[in-house]
C-alpha cells in the first residue's frame, strides 16, 4: 500500500534531511549560543539517528519520555493501540496505523529539539517552507493581483458575479493544496504556473464538486443573520507558502464581498509534516507580503496585518491538531475545542492530513457517504478541500472510483485529483 511505501521510503527520507538541517545550522548555533549550542546540536543530532534506526528496523513504537504539555495523551493512545493488537506484542513501525506512526515520527523530531535547549525553538522545516514561498513567487504576485483589482469593484457585483469569483477562490485554494513538501519528502513542490488560467480545465479532476452548497450556506447564514451574530468561517490550515497565501485570499475575498464577518485560522502548535502552517509561517507569509517590492503584494500584507488588528481574523492553534487522534474523538479528547468550532458557520478544513482525520484514514469503499465515515464528528456544517495524496476516499458516486482505478492505478496518490467535499452536519 502507500502507506508501507510512506513508512519505508519517505519518512526515513524526511528524518535524514532533517538532520541535515541541524548539521548545516552547526555553525549559527554556535555564533548564537556557544557551546552549549553545538552540544544540544549533537543531542539532537543523535536522538534522530536513533529515531530512523527504529523506524527502519521495524522496532517497537516506544512511550515518550519527555515532559511536553502532550505526552500523557499521546502515552495513553499508544496504550489503546497496544490494546488493539489483541496481544500480539507491541505496535510497531510496519505493523501499526499509517496515520498514528507517520504522526509519532513528528511528535518524535519535535522532541529531538524540545528538549534540547538552547535550540529547542528551532524550526527544522522553516528553510523548506520559505524556500516554497519565494519560489512560487510569479503565482503569488499573480493572485494579489487578481484579488486586488477584485476588490476595486467589488461593491459592483451581483450575486452571480459574486458567487463565480468565490468558486474560482475556492479552486485555487483547492489546488494550492498541491504544494505540500511531505508528500515530496521536501523536494521542491512550489506553484510555478499561473493559479488561476488553467482553472476551468481543473473541473473534470474535482471528484466531488459541492461549491453550491458551501455558497449556499453563506448566502443564507448572511440572510439569517441579525446585527447581534456574526457569520464565522474557521479555516484548518495545511501547508504554508503558496496554499496559505491561496487561503489568506479566499479568507479576505469572505470578508470584502460580505460573506462572513470573521475568519479564524487554525494552524499547527509545533512544526508538523514538513510545510504545516505554523504561528510563526502564519505572521512570516504576512511580513513578507508588507514589505515585498510589487504594489499588490504589499497592499495584501497591509491589510492582513490590519484584519488581525482588528479581530475579524484570528488565528489560533491548539494541541489537538497535532495529536494521533481522528476527529471523531474531539468532542472527548478536546472539548474546548469542538466548543469553538462549534460556534463556526462553516469550518473549511484543508489538505490531505485532515482528510484522513476526518475519515479516521480507513480502506473505506468509494461510495461510502462522507456524513458516515465523519463518525459523528459534526461540530458545524464542514467542507474538505484536497487533493488526493493517500490512499483514502469516501462520498463517490457508485463505480467512479473503481472507473478511475481501471485507467489510472495511481489516481489516490498522484495528487491530480481534488474533492470539494461537504457535510451539513445535521
Amino acid at each position: 500500500s502507500f502507506a508501507y511505501f510512506t513508512i519505508k521510503d519517505r519518512l526515513p527520507q524526511i528524518l535524514t534531511r532533517v538532520i541535515d538541517t541541524l548539521h548545516r545550522h552547526k555553525n549559527e548555533f554556535f555564533e548564537e549560543h556557544g557551546e552549549k549550542g553545538v552540544e544540544a546540536e549533537k543531542r539532537a543530532i543523535s536522538f534522530l539517528s536513533k529515531l530512523r534506526n527504529e523506524l527502519q528496523t521495524d522496532k517497537p513504537v516506544t512511550p515518550l519520555e519527555d515532559e511536553l504539555p502532550d505526552a500523557a495523551l499521546w502515552n495513553q493512545y499508544l496504550d489503546y493501540q497496544r490494546n488493539l493488537s489483541n496481544g500480539s506484542g507491541e505496535p510497531s513501525w510496519f505493523q501499526s496505523p499509517w496515520l498514528f506512526v507517520e504522526c509519532y515520527m513528528y511528535r518524535r523530531i519535535h522532541a529531538a529539539l524540545a528538549q534540547n535547549p538552547p535550540i529547542d525553538n528551532f524550526d527544522v522545516f522553516k528553510e523548506g517552507k520559505a524556500q516554497n514561498f519565494f519560489e512560487s513567487q510569479e503565482a503569488v504576485i499573480t493572485l494579489c493581483t487578481h484579488f486586488q483589482e477584485l476588490l476595486k469593484n467589488i461593491k459592483d457585483l451581483d450575486e452571480k458575479q459574486l458567487q463565480e469569483e468565490f468558486f474560482k477562490l475556492l479552486q485555487v485554494s483547492l489546488w494550492g493544496n498541491k504544494c505540500d513538501l511531505s508528500f515530496s519528502a521536501g523536494e521542491d513542490s512550489s506553484q510555478k504556473s499561473g493559479p488561476l488560467q488553467s482553472l476551468e480545465n481543473m473541473i473534470p479532476y474535482i471528484l466531488v464538486n459541492d461549491m453550491e452548497e458551501l455558497w449556499s450556506i453563506l448566502v443564507n447564514a448572511k440572510k439569517r443573520n441579525t446585527e447581534k451574530s456574526n457569520v464565522r468561517v474557521d479555516i484548518i490550515l495545511d501547508n504554508a507558502g503558496f496554499e496559505l497565501l491561496s487561503d489568506l485570499v479566499l479568507a479576505d475575498f469572505l470578508l470584502s464581498s460580505k460573506l462572513a464577518d470573521e475568519v479564524h485560522f487554525h494552524g499547527k502548535g509545533i512544526p508538523w509534516y514538513v510545510s504545516d502552517t505554523t504561528k510563526h509561517d502564519f505572521n512570516w507569509t504576512i511580513k513578507q507580503l508588507q514589505s515585498a517590492n510589487h504594489m499588490w503584494m504589499s497592499r495584501c500584507g497591509i491589510n492582513w496585518e490590519g484584519n488581525l488588528k482588528k479581530g475579524v481574523w484570528v488565528y489560533h492553534d491548539h494541541m489537538f491538531w497535532t495529536l494521533p487522534h481522528d476527529f471523531s474523538s474531539m468532542a472527548e479528547v478536546a472539548p474546548d475545542l469542538y466548543a469553538d468550532l462549534q460556534k463556526s458557520n462553516l469550518l473549511l478544513f484543508k489538505g490531505d492530513l485532515n482528510y484522513r482525520k476526518l475519515t479516521g484514514d480507513r480502506k473505506w469503499e468509494y461510495s461510502v457517504p462522507f456524513h458516515q465515515a465523519l463518525n459523528k464528528f459534526h461540530p458545524a456544517p464542514l467542507c474538505s478541500l484536497r487533493t488526493l495524496k493517500s490512499d483514502t476516499q469516501v462520498g463517490l458516486k457508485p463505480g467512479q472510483g473503481e472507473q478511475i482505478q481501471a485507467s489510472e492505478p495511481e489516481w489516490m496518490v498522484s495528487g491530480k485529483y481534488g474533492i470539494v467535499q461537504f457535510d451539513a452536519a445535521l
